[in-house]
């Protein structure tokens, strides 16, 4: 068909409007990871002020009580709740680089559990926490009592794995520190409020989103009991 001169031009097809996602709130965190997490926190702080504030027994028994609990998690990672696993969040480096690399586009929020980045986080954050805890039990100085395994090596390795706790607590503050930027940073930049999940277990997730499977409660208590067992023979009786 000819258009006469002067016609308006057609107007263009309008754009498929996509499809509404459905959202429901899904249980992506377990008591037991939960629990664990905010348990570290508190303990954390307590080490951090009895430390500053001299009150050795007290920094002692929360590093044992730390110790025990990174005992849990690193093996409730290994036969704990899906999200909890360490094969579930562990990506590869270059998957956590695509995903930094997109840290400043704003986008809904849909990822089950921690995303490529925060897995290394954690990764990192267990592996300071467990570095300094145990050496915690070596430590021989001025300022702390002697660690309970501090008699069984020389003075040569104690005095350098007093060090390493000295130089952990350090690297420690760092990353938590960093862990705190970085979820703020998403909470400003993103929208993902990564905080809210962690206290009450559960993320508005599209409605097809599979739900995680989940491990027994008594299995958890049974890992705890297990750690606490392991650290106590740690700290008293070797």
């Amino acid at each position: 068909m000819e258009i006469e001169p002067g016609s308006p031009p057609s107007p263009s097809p309008t754009p498929p409007t996509p499809p509404a996602v459905d959202w429901r709130r899904v249980r992506v965190w377990d008591l037991p990871t939960r629990l664990f997490h905010w348990l570290a926190v508190v303990l954390v702080a307590i080490a951090w002020l009895s430390q500053r504030m001299n009150w050795m027994q007290l920094h002692v028994r929360a590093g044992e009580t730390l110790l025990a609990l990174v005992l849990f998690r690193l093996v409730w990672g290994c036969c704990g709740s899906e999200t909890a696993r360490f094969s579930r969040f562990l990506a590869s480096p270059k998957a956590a680089w695509r995903h930094l690399r997109h840290l400043a586009r704003r986008e809904p929020d849909v990822q089950v559990g921690h995303n490529a980045a925060g897995g290394w986080m954690v990764l990192l954050l267990l592996a300071l926490l467990l570095v300094e805890t145990l050496s915690g039990l070596y430590v021989n100085n001025d300022i702390a009592d002697e660690g309970p395994l501090s008699e069984i090596v020389p003075a040569a390795i104690a005095n350098a794995i007093s060090a390493i706790h000295a130089v952990g607590w350090d690297v420690l503050a760092a990353a938590v520190v960093l862990h705190l930027c970085a979820i703020a940073l998403y909470a400003l930049v993103k929208g993902h409020h990564l905080v809210g999940p962690m206290v009450t277990g559960v993320k508005p997730l599209p409605a097809t989103t599979r739900v995680p499977r989940r491990a027994s409660l008594w299995l958890a208590a049974l890992l705890l009991g297990c750690a606490a067992l392991v650290t106590a023979l740690l700290a008293f009786y070797l």
